[in-house]
């Protein structure tokens, strides 16, 4: 069974309208939690005057998501980050964030309504988002001497790795991301160049 999984291609815009109330739906790649606060700041220093910023996002693989998370933003409680949630799910898409801007239209749409407003507003930015694939990925701790913190590096950049964390002691200890296939080639390099690794299982 393949673990590679679609993800985002990249960042994408769609507004609808119902019943006066304006629906504007992004969708973005993310890796971490950060990279969506940054995001969803984002999208309220965009639109300051608009009532909600609603949104959901999925870390890792679609059916076994390291991370996830929804927000209403004063929408009654269930009727808009559960929604979109519930659409990246049926997508089956991994490494997504979906922000919902509403800016009220005057009339009141309902707790059912706002559901259908929030799903569909999501269904229309997923279904045309174009999609790429995202290897499946494996993390390691690593500990090394000074000097080949830039090897290391450099290793990373050329197959596609990530350091995603690194800290200073006596030796670096680093966190490191990269593609599964890369795994054993990781491994010759991390031996090669005696550095102490651990894989996460």
């Amino acid at each position: 069974m393949s673990k590679d999984y679609p993800v985002p291609a990249e960042h994408l815009e769609r507004e609808t309208e119902i019943r006066k109330s304006r629906f504007i739906a992004r969708v973005y790649p993310v890796n971490s939690r950060e990279e969506v606060r940054a995001l969803v700041a984002q999208a309220h220093k965009d639109f300051p005057d608009a009532r909600h910023v609603c949104w959901a996002y999925q870390i890792g693989r679609p059916g076994s998501a390291a991370e996830a998370a929804m927000n209403d933003d004063g929408e009654p409680s269930g009727t808009a980050g559960k929604p979109i949630l519930n659409v990246i799910q049926h997508k089956d898409m991994g490494d997504v964030l979906v922000i919902v801007i509403r800016y009220f239209g005057g009339i009141k749409l309902g707790a059912g309504g706002l559901v259908r407003a929030y799903a569909g507003a999501a269904e229309s930015v997923l279904s045309a988002v174009p999609r790429a694939v995202q290897q499946a990925r494996v993390v390691a701790d690593v500990a090394l001497d000074f000097a080949i913190e830039q090897p290391l590096r450099h290793w990373c950049d050329g197959h596609d790795g990530r350091v995603d964390s690194i800290r200073y002691s006596t030796r670096v200890q680093a966190r490191v991301s990269l593609p599964e296939i890369q795994h054993a080639d990781f491994v010759s390099f991390c031996e090669a160049q005696r550095i102490d690794y651990r894989f996460d299982t």
